[in-house]
């Protein structure tokens, strides 16, 4: 099930502060679609605002920031971000598989 295998891949990724990943899920493109900044000073959004996706936040370990996971068959990325989505950081972007 996809679920079952994001779950195991977001954990393979073992990033420091997130800790253990037990549940994603399903969120609209457009709730978790964030804008986030590149070294160019331009801003990307990175999913399609009319898709569903697997997602999850977690708090931060020791941090008042919060890790936001989503992921669909082709791709998955970890962010980092303060309260209401601020200052999003990109902490991983992969392709699956």
């Amino acid at each position: 099930m996809l679920k079952d295998e994001l779950i195991n891949d977001f954990n393979a990724l073992k990033i420091e502060g997130m800790g253990t990943v037990t549940d994603l899920n399903i969120l609209s493109g457009a709730y978790i679609n964030l804008s986030y900044p590149l070294p160019s000073g331009e801003s990307v959004k990175l999913w399609d605002d009319n898709k569903t996706y697997f997602g999850n936040q977690m708090h931060k370990e020791n941090s008042e920031r919060c890790y936001g996971l989503v992921a669909d068959e082709n791709f998955m990325l970890v962010c980092e971000y303060g309260d209401d989505g601020v200052e999003p950081e990109i902490v991983i972007f992969k392709r699956r598989g």
